[in-house]
C-alpha cells in the first residue's frame, strides 16, 4: 500500500531532474500523476519512464492559456487534485552588470509568475486538505555570485508559501517549500557552456556541501513524498531543506 494511493498529483516541470524523479515516486506511491513540460519529445520520454499512472500535458507554466488547458485536462478526466508540486523553473548566471531585461523577465516569468498562476488556477480543483509544494532554492538566502535574479525569484517563492499557507488554512490546504541545495540535474549542467566547465561547476558545488557531494533528484523526491502525504499532516508554511547541510552548517 502506497502513501498516495488513489490520489491525483500534478507536477509541473516533470520531464527531468527533480520533477521527473518526484513524479516517478508519486506514481510508485499509488498516485495518478499529471506532468507538464514544454518539449513534447522530453514529455513523451518522461511519461514512458513513469508508466501507466500518468497523464502528460505539454504546457509552459508561464503561459496562462497553457495552465488553463492543463487544468481542463484534469477536470475532463473527472479528477480533483490532492497534491500540487509547482516545480517548473530555471535560471542562468548573470552578474548585476550583466543582467538584461530579457534575463530578468524570463527568470521571473517562469519562477514567480508561473508558480503564482499554477497555484491560483488550481484552486477550484484542489481538494480540501490538499498539499501544495513549491520548489525553492538555497540561492534565496546564500547570495551566490551571478545568481542574484534567480535567488530573488526563489526568495519570492519563500514568501508565497507563507502567505498562501495562511490564506488557505480554512480549507486545510497545506503549503510548503522544498529547498534543494546543489542537486545533480540536467539543469545544473545547462548552466555551463561545455562539458568541461559543467564538471568544474559540479566539483565546485560539491565542495560547498558538508556531506561532500551533490545531492540526487531521488533524494529530493523522497522529501516531496513526505510533504505530499499524510505523514506531514501538521506541517505547513515551512521550508524543508534537502541540501546536504549547505545552508545549515
Amino acid at each position: 500500500m502506497g502513501q498516495l494511493d488513489g490520489k491525483t498529483a500534478v507536477v509541473t516541470g516533470g520531464t527531468s531532474g527533480i520533477g521527473l524523479a518526484t513524479a516517478r515516486r508519486f506514481a510508485k506511491e499509488g498516485a495518478h500523476v499529471v506532468i507538464t513540460g514544454r518539449r513534447k519529445e522530453a514529455l513523451d520520454e518522461a511519461a514512458a519512464a513513469i508508466g501507466e499512472s500518468v497523464t502528460a500535458v505539454q504546457a509552459d507554466s508561464a503561459d496562462l492559456a497553457d495552465l488553463d488547458r492543463l487544468y481542463a485536462t484534469v477536470a475532463d478526466q473527472g479528477r480533483r487534485i490532492d497534491v500540487l508540486f509547482a516545480n517548473a523553473g530555471g535560471g542562468e548566471f548573470a552578474t548585476l552588470e550583466q543582467v538584461t531585461e530579457e534575463h530578468f523577465d524570463a527568470t521571473f516569468g517562469t519562477n514567480v509568475r508561473g508558480t503564482l498562476f499554477t497555484v491560483q488556477k488550481a484552486l477550484p480543483l484542489l481538494n480540501d486538505g490538499a498539499s501544495v509544494i513549491l520548489t525553492g532554492s538555497t540561492a534565496a538566502t546564500e547570495g551566490n555570485e551571478a545568481f542574484g535574479v534567480y535567488g530573488a525569484s526563489k526568495a519570492a517563492i519563500r514568501s508565497f508559501a507563507r502567505t498562501w499557507a495562511n490564506e488557505l488554512k480554512g480549507r486545510g490546504i497545506r503549503v510548503n517549500t522544498i529547498v534543494p541545495g546543489p542537486i545533480a540535474t540536467p539543469g545544473i549542467d545547462g548552466l555551463a557552456p561545455d562539458d568541461e566547465q559543467a564538471a568544474q561547476l559540479r566539483d565546485q558545488l560539491a565542495s560547498t556541501v558538508p556531506l561532500g557531494r551533490m545531492g540526487r533528484p531521488d533524494e529530493v523526491a523522497s522529501a516531496a513524498v513526505f510533504l505530499a502525504s499524510s505523514e506531514s499532516s501538521f506541517v505547513t508554511g515551512t521550508e524543508l531543506f534537502v541540501d546536504g547541510g549547505a545552508a545549515q552548517v
